[in-house]
């Protein structure tokens, strides 16, 4: 949401450092290395620190300039000013961590725990939350019956059988496409995308916006996002964005998925008043993911989620429009959802096995300043 403002900045953030060394990957840059005026959300690494932000703009139903300035949108730098708001929110962050420090240091509550959506919080009993139609959020999955469900491994078979079953999963090594993408970077105007994947999990994306490129990038091991409307020219993710990032890319090889997660929990949710059937994957020390499937057994939904400084943030990637390829059904159309806005990926072509230099998973360059609009 921050950066989705930004246009037209020479970002001067050492590129030169960025780029060199294609070895083993650098030690991400924390915040308060990249950013000024940091004084509470000191040592995490900058795609972190992007969504906090992220979740203070959720929690208050706030943008960027609701706490920085208006001259913000133009200048870089003017996101360092001082102001009352921001202020406001580093006691926010130490009231936040006073509260989980209670519960031994786990993140019980966060800015959203309170806010829910409005600058603030609320004291008074609504009657029309208590004597209203209860809310079901499908992203939250918590209540797992204990009978009445099928397996997880039952709704794995239904899954694959429906995309054109195992023999032909198998048989996809990489996938190549290009279609429309638009998006909050780009004022939602539809700009060509073209996205790669092989498998098990590489996946490239590479929008090229007016701006300039901006590509998202997963070897099977790191990621990064090059993008001239970042705060960095080149950022590495960490944590959950990077296994976000592995995940997205397993997405396109389902057949392999499953072994993605230690355990799994099965349920039914209710999303556009049509009941789905919600799969949940849990590692240790890790955030679950949640994986929809309609009635004939295909991927409606992805949900995956971010641990930040403040609270705990989702991803949700809406899948839609399936098309054989090479006997294998893939969605067309996804649209992507988190605290920071809304994209959509639209495909006009996407080809199965094709050769795909292994150098377009390659860590990218630094992108270069914007190009003038």
């Amino acid at each position: 949401m921050i950066l989705g403002v930004l246009r037209g900045v020479v970002v001067c953030l050492a590129a030169a450092g960025l780029a060199s060394g294609q070895g083993a990957p650098p030690r991400p840059q924390m915040a308060e290395e990249v950013f000024k005026n940091i004084q509470v959300l000191k040592g995490i690494p900058v795609d972190e620190f992007m969504d906090t932000m992220g979740m203070f703009a959720a929690s208050l139903s706030m943008n960027c300039t609701d706490c920085h300035t208006e001259e913000s949108t133009t200048n870089w730098e003017k996101f360092a000013e001082e102001t009352l708001p921001k202020r406001t929110a580093r006691r926010m962050v130490g009231i936040v961590n006073t509260i989980n420090s209670n519960f031994g240091g786990a993140r019980s509550v966060s800015c959203w725990t309170c806010h829910r959506g409005d600058l603030r919080p609320k004291n008074v009993p609504s009657m029309i939350v208590q004597y209203g139609e209860p809310f079901d959020d499908p992203n939250e999955v918590n209540v797992f019956p204990p009978s009445g469900q099928p397996s997880p491994d039952q709704v794995f078979e239904k899954y694959v059988q429906a995309v054109g079953g195992a023999p032909r999963l198998a048989s996809i090594t990489s996938f190549a496409g290009k279609g429309t993408y638009e998006g909050y970077d780009t004022d939602f105007a539809k700009v060509p995308v073209e996205v790669f994947a092989k498998t098990p999990n590489q996946r490239t994306t590479v929008i090229h916006a007016l701006f300039g490129d901006k590509i998202s990038t997963y070897d099977g091991r790191a990621g990064w996002v090059s993008s001239a409307d970042k705060p960095m020219p080149l950022i590495p993710l960490t944590g959950g964005n990077l296994e976000g990032a592995r995940l997205e890319g397993l997405l396109f090889f389902p057949a392999q998925i499953k072994q993605a997660f230690s355990q799994w929990r099965v349920t039914s949710k209710s999303i556009d008043d049509k009941t789905v059937r919600v799969l949940q994957g849990t590692n240790t020390g890790q955030p679950p993911v949640n994986l929809y499937f309609d009635e004939a057994g295909l991927l409606v939904r992805f949900v995956r989620f971010v641990d930040t400084a403040v609270g705990r943030v989702p991803t949700q990637i809406d899948y839609s429009d399936y098309r054989d390829v090479s006997g294998v059904k893939m969605p067309f159309r996804w649209i992507t959802t988190w605290t920071g806005g809304k994209t959509t990926t639209e495909l006009t072509e996407l080809l199965a096995n094709v050769a795909i230099d292994a150098a377009k998973f390659g860590r990218p360059a630094p992108a270069p300043p914007a190009k003038s609009q």
